[in-house]
């Protein structure tokens, strides 16, 4: 019986420096390992200052995205807004010339006769003015 209690003993002893070992850590690196380490530990600054560059690079093109987005919009209102403008002058100008068209044309006459008293009382309304600027006072 002695000897399972010696044995018990010594696993758990051995137990307890494995565990103290583990926990310890070890302070060798051979090195090749610690290259290794350090290359890595580079390879991470450079991947993290590039992450930093693109982050500024991205910031600085959405900014300028959201720029002429908004130069977008305005210029899509503006157009909106000439658009309007324009079929509003085209109503008008189209009614415009319907007046136009009907100011034109010419009562019908019933008689040739009847046309030249009315040209010549036209013109005899359009000298008159005329005269009265011509008196003095």
């Amino acid at each position: 019986m002695g000897d399972g209690r010696e044995r018990g003993g010594w696993i758990g002893f051995c137990v307890v420096v494995g565990m103290g070992l583990m926990l310890a850590g070890c302070d060798y690196w051979p090195p090749a390992l610690q290259t290794q380490i350090e290359q890595l530990r580079s390879e991470v600054q450079a991947a993290t200052a590039e992450r930093a560059q693109l982050q500024n690079q991205l910031t600085a093109l959405t900014k300028v995205k959201d720029d002429l987005q908004a130069q977008v919009d305005d210029l899509s209102r503006a157009n909106r807004e000439k658009t309007s403008m324009i079929n509003s002058l085209q109503s008008s100008l189209a009614a415009a010339q319907e007046r136009l068209a009907k100011q034109a044309k010419p009562a019908p006459a019933k008689t040739s006769t009847a046309k030249a008293p009315t040209k010549s009382s036209s013109k005899v309304a359009a000298k008159a003015p005329a005269r009265k600027k011509t008196t003095t006072h």
